[in-house]
Order: structure tokens, then C-alpha cells, then sequence
């Protein structure tokens, strides 16, 4: 039995009142099924859009795919799409139907539907209708597409994309006929608007079983990613390299947590190494300036697929840091905060590590250069130890007698630099003296 949320079941209730059938349907269904909580209900009927409407006339209702027959009705504080059984015309644009046409079989509204795992509906008088084996592939964890692959992938494209995303966030593998064509009509996904893809990208980095589809369904990526293919197979040479890049990138995005911003980090942390590679005298691959490389094309990246702002300038910054070491004084930790703030301090150890993990075995190991960035960083952070220009005992006014105002910026960055080597020198005397100082050398 599911536990249906009391909001979603009064949707469920008028319905039946009023003489239709009604279930709950989809993504809820399968979580339900698996023991997850779902996120979000939907609601599939017999009612057409407009005796929807009249049996919800006191409640707030939104035609937000009316055409499609789809009502949004908000029960209480929840809002349940509510759509008609229907089967789906021709879709040109392999994203959307071109037209529909209503029906009164819940069998052919889920005969539709993208994978078995998502074509089940539940009431509580009938039980899970479940027509196309979807509990057994639940059971089996396999991704299967509900009839003909190919049909389904050419009606809507994104279902490709979400094929792997489900891969990588349940754990599941894709049966063998959905994989083949997963692979063959991979580049219908160019006909996606970029807005619909970020969300399915960054859920899919988030899964526990990405570093598998990374591996396994990379090329999909790269049809939306084409930077990422130069990657495939491209061998680094040396001692300290265990992997290809590619392998290596999916192994960092596996190894550091699952947070968006640092699983695109890692996903796109090495995009500038194959512009930048290079062999040295012993014939070990190099990769100079890779990382501000990167950082360019991951902004470029990351613009194309339109993330917001916040993850075009977190990640792409980030990728540009990526490679700077561990700090090892508690004066590298300082300049470390000074340079990058300490919410970017702490996700570079992440990401550090990750990167680090992913070498070859004896070049892995940084846990007590970690441990001691991570223990000075608290007793700085707790100490109140200054490492910004805000801390400093003066400001631009104390100084601005020994200075012009152009030296001014300059004057203090240097106070900034002594005081992070020696911060008992964080006093307006010292401080002061130190900037005559520098008016009278000059």
C-alpha cells in the first residue's frame, strides 16, 4: 500500500465523486515503490480538462498544459498535476507531441510514458496497475523503456539523457535493447533546448552510480559537450597517471561529495589539458596553464547551457584554481583565505583530494597535508586571525597622509602581506610606521 499525502489524496477523492477514475501516476508511483519519498504528485484521470475544472471550481486551479490536458490544482498548500488519459500524436520537434488525443484507457495513457519504472499507477481501491513490468525491473534495477526505444527516444529526446540520469541517481543498469538505442540516437539530443538539459546534467552528476554512466555513456555527454570528447582516451604519460583523462575526470567527479558545484567542477576541471599537453625530456605528459585554460572553456561551457550566474562564475573560478597544492605553512593558509575567501578555500581541499585520489596508486595520499590545512584554517577562522583587508587595525584614511590616492591600494596590500606573516604587527602604530616607511623610500 502507498501512503498517498491527505492533499493529494482529496484530489483523488473529488474525482471519484464525481463519477471518474483517478490515480496516482509516475515518478511517485516508483519511489513510493522503492521506499524513497517523493518529491512531487501527479495525478492521471479519465475527466476531461474541463470537468477537471468544474469539479475543482472552489479550488485554485492553473492551465499549465491545457492543450495536453493538464491542470494544475492546488489542494491545500500542494500543487497536483492532474492530467487526462491520452495518447500522444507524431512529435516533430522530438520534444513535444504535435497533437493528442484523449482516451479513456489508463493502458494507453501509460503506454506512453517514457520507462516501465515510471508507467505505474496507484489508487487505493485497485491497488499499483503496473501493465509493462515495471515492479520486476524495479526489483531487477534495470532501465527499460516502455515498448520500442527508438519510438520513444525519437518522440522526446531528453528521454535519453534521463535514461542515464536515472542510471546514475537509483543505481540502475540500462537494459540492453534501451542502451543500444540510447547510444544510436544519442544525437537527437542537439534538437534540446539548452534550458532543459542543466537540470537532468546536474542531477546525474549527483547520483552514487555516476562514475559508471560517465564511463559508459560519455559520448552521450559530449553530444551537448563536445569539449569533453577530446578527453576520450587520451592517454597521460608518466608515473604519477593511472588513467586516461576522461577515466580520471570520472573518478574525481565520483570521489568528491555530491554537491552540483563540485561535481561540474570536476566534470569540467581538466577541459583545458588537451590544448595544453606537452611532453618534457623524459617523455611524461605536461600540461602548463591547464587549469586557467580550462577555466575559460568551462565558462564558455556553462554560458552555452545557460547555468545561472552563480554557477557560471563559481564553477569556471574554481576550475581555474583547481590545481593549486595543498598549503603547507600557516602563512600559505592565510594567502590561501587572502586569494579565495573561505567558502572557496574549503571546497579547493575538496576538490584537491578528489583530484589527488584519482592518480596513480603512491600519488593518492594527501590526508595530513589536509588535516593540518583544515585544523589551521578553524584556528584562524576561531582566532580571528586577520587575512583580510577588513581586519587590518588601519584603513585607506590612516594612510591616505603617506600616500596618493592611487598608492593607496597598493600600501594596503602590503600591510595585508605583514601582518598575514607576523600578525602581531596588526596594530595602527606598526601599521602606520610601516606605510612612512614606504612614503619615505619612495
Amino acid at each position: 500500500m502507498i501512503k498517498i499525502p491527505k492533499d493529494v489524496q482529496q484530489v483523488l477523492n473529488i474525482l471519484k465523486k464525481n463519477g471518474f477514475q483517478a490515480y496516482v501516476v509516475g515518478g511517485c508511483v516508483r519511489d513510493s515503490v522503492m521506499g524513497r519519498t517523493p518529491l512531487d504528485w501527479d495525478v492521471t484521470t479519465n475527466a476531461m480538462p474541463d470537468e477537471i475544472k468544474k469539479a475543482f471550481a472552489s479550488f485554485k486551479t492553473v492551465d499549465t498544459g491545457i492543450q495536453h490536458g493538464t491542470v494544475l490544482i492546488i489542494s491545500g498548500e500542494t500543487p497536483v498535476e492532474t492530467t487526462t488519459f491520452r495518447i500522444d500524436g507524431s512529435y516533430s520537434d522530438n520534444r513535444h507531441p504535435d497533437s493528442v488525443k484523449f482516451t479513456p484507457s489508463l493502458k494507453e495513457d501509460l503506454a506512453r510514458r517514457d520507462f516501465t519504472i515510471n508507467a505505474m499507477a496507484y489508487n487505493e481501491e485497485e491497488g499499483i496497475i503496473d501493465c509493462f513490468g515495471g515492479i520486476d525491473d524495479i526489483k531487477n534495477k534495470v532501465i527499460r523503456c516502455v515498448g520500442d526505444p527508438d519510438k520513444r527516444f525519437n518522440e522526446d529526446a531528453l528521454r535519453i539523457l534521463r535514461a542515464i540520469r536515472f542510471s546514475s541517481v537509483l543505481g540502475f543498469g540500462i537494459e540492453k535493447e534501451t542502451q543500444e538505442s540510447v547510444i544510436k540516437n544519442k544525437n537527437l539530443l542537439s534538437n534540446i533546448a539548452v534550458e532543459r538539459i542543466d537540470t537532468e546534467l546536474t542531477k546525474l552528476l549527483c547520483g552514487d552510480n555516476v562514475f559508471d554512466v560517465l564511463t559508459k555513456y560519455g559520448s552521450v555527454i559530449g553530444v551537448f559537450i563536445p569539449e569533453l570528447t577530446l578527453q576520450f582516451n587520451f592517454q597521460q604519460l608518466g608515473k604519477k597517471h593511472g588513467y586516461d583523462i576522461w577515466t580520471h575526470t570520472a573518478h574525481t567527479v565520483a570521489n568528491i561529495e555530491n554537491d552540483p558545484i563540485l561535481r561540474l567542477t570536476m566534470l569540467l576541471h581538466d577541459t583545458g589539458k588537451p590544448a595544453t599537453h606537452a611532453l618534457n625530456e623524459k617523455g611524461e605528459s605536461t600540461f602548463r596553464n591547464h587549469a586557467a585554460v580550462g577555466g575559460l572553456i568551462a565558462e564558455n561551457i556553462l554560458r552555452r547551457l545557460k547555468f545561472s550566474k552563480n554557477y557560471i562564475n563559481t564553477v569556471s573560478y574554481l576550475v581555474s584554481i583547481h590545481d593549486k597544492e595543498v598549503p603547507e605553512t600557516r602563512t600559505q593558509v592565510k594567502e590561501y583565505l587572502r586569494d579565495f575567501g573561505e567558502e572557496n578555500f574549503l571546497r579547493l581541499m575538496k576538490i584537491r583530494k578528489a583530484d589527488k585520489s584519482a592518480l596513480a596508486e603512491g600519488f593518492r595520499d594527501i590526508n595530513d597535508k589536509l588535516i593540518f590545512a583544515y585544523n589551521t584554517f578553524d584556528e584562524i577562522i576561531n582566532s580571528d586571525e586577520p587575512y583580510t583587508l577588513n581586519q587590518l587595525a588601519v584603513n585607506g584614511k590612516d594612510i591616505k597622509k603617506y600616500a596618493s590616492d592611487r598608492e593607496i591600494g597598493e600600501i594596503l596590500s602590503y600591510l595585508l602581506d605583514c601582518v598575514i606573516k607576523d600578525p602581531s604587527k596588526n596594530n595602527r602604530e606598526d601599521l602606520i610606521n610601516i606605510a612612512r616607511q614606504m612614503n619615505n623610500h619612495q
